[in-house]
């Protein structure tokens, strides 16, 4: 790949990649910017390795958590038990608080409390979810560009993205309860 080409096709996808860089490591931008140089230089470096007429972003973004893996920022599975909170966890929080059955609980929430705590739920995701949800939603991949990405199954991604977002559910409802956005509920 010719350089010229290289830097136009990084350039279209720079803010994704650092916005995935800077969830990755936990919001620390600092971290991220390094990341993102790390991984630039890398792939400039293996431009030649890229396929022509390929995904640019999806072999990018793998060359991107690459890197971070190298620096250490692949734990160990974090194990989360999801069993205790039920399937749509946030709805039935919210009809229980009296919120309207007309209203999208979500949005109501998501209305109320800032981004950057929002930004916050998802670095505190375990890490497995956190790479899967900030390919998705601050990657703007899909479910097929993240499989490649991570190098695992599509299965695997929809999981991850599914048990992200039950977790991002009691995370963003136990936020709003403590900022008496809404008031707890009790199962007397």
């Amino acid at each position: 790949m010719e350089r010229a080409t290289f830097e136009r096709e990084l350039e279209k996808i720079l803010g994704l990649a650092y916005g995935y860089a800077v969830r990755l490591h936990g919001g620390d931008r600092d971290a991220a910017e390094d990341l993102l140089q790390e991984a630039s230089v890398s792939a400039f470096r293996g431009r030649d390795n890229f396929m022509p007429g390929t995904n640019f972003k999806a072999w990018f973004f793998k060359i991107l958590t690459n890197a971070f893996y190298r620096q250490g920022g692949k734990k160990e599975l974090e194990t989360v038990s999801l069993d205790a909170d039920p399937e749509p966890y946030l709805y039935l929080q919210a009809k229980e608080a009296g919120i309207s059955a007309s209203d999208d609980p979500a949005e109501v929430l998501f209305n109320k409390i800032d981004v950057v705590e929002v930004k916050n739920a998802l670095d505190n995701l375990p890490s497995e979810f956190r790479e899967v949800s900030a390919l998705y939603f601050t990657g703007e991949m899909s479910y097929e560009e993240i499989s490649e990405t991570l190098d695992i199954p599509v299965g695997t991604v929809r999981s991850r993205l599914h048990r992200a977002r039950k977790l991002l559910q009691v995370a963003l409802w136990d936020l709003a309860v403590s900022r008496g956005i809404v008031e707890a509920v009790s199962y007397a």
